[in-house]
């Protein structure tokens, strides 16, 4: 491991499966609906709210399904009270966009630990979120499972003051 560990932080044996988490809300707008979609997803029933209301499927401008993805990763990772160890994502499953956002939508998300594999081996973890958002209504907007790497307490080396062979009485 290049980088350096702090000692404070979240670990991955210290995430229990079953822990529930509220990443809080985040309320949309159309500026920044426009704005990520004529970047990154530009369909005009994210780009232009007048065709998008004319001629669009859902009557108005609705977010593109990778914003609102973006919503959640942002709610989850900004929410947490102390730093975790993360090494970085494996992968998103279950991704399933139920319904529109659209501008003015207050967003509030869950995420649950739903598994936590260990590999004492390499010191890291896998732990994967079962993740969701809904709007204003209480209607489910978005669900999905994200897992990540997380690292593992780093082991205590002789010079560590917690290592076992400090515990012994000075003859």
């Amino acid at each position: 491991m290049s980088e350096q560990l702090t000692a404070t932080g979240r670990w991955a044996e210290d995430t229990p499966i079953g822990e529930v988490r509220d990443p809080g809300s985040y309320e949309v707008t159309e500026r920044e609906i426009v704005d990520f979609a004529s970047r990154w997803d530009p369909q005009f029933f994210h780009t232009d709210p007048q065709r998008a209301t004319s001629e669009g499927a859902f009557g108005g401008l609705i977010a593109s399904g990778i914003h609102t993805m973006a919503i959640y990763q942002r709610l989850e990772i900004t929410s947490r009270t102390q730093e975790w160890h993360v090494i970085g994502g494996t992968g998103i499953k279950d991704l399933v966009l139920r319904r529109p956002v659209r501008p003015g939508d207050v967003l509030t998300g869950t995420s649950e630990i739903v598994d936590r594999r260990l590999e004492p081996e390499r010191r890291r973890g896998l732990l994967t979120f079962a993740g969701q958002l809904v709007n204003q209504s209480g209607e489910l907007v978005l669900s999905l499972q994200v897992s990540a790497y997380v690292h593992m307490r780093p082991l205590a080396t002789p010079a560590d003051p917690t290592h076992p062979t400090n515990d012994r009485e000075k003859a």
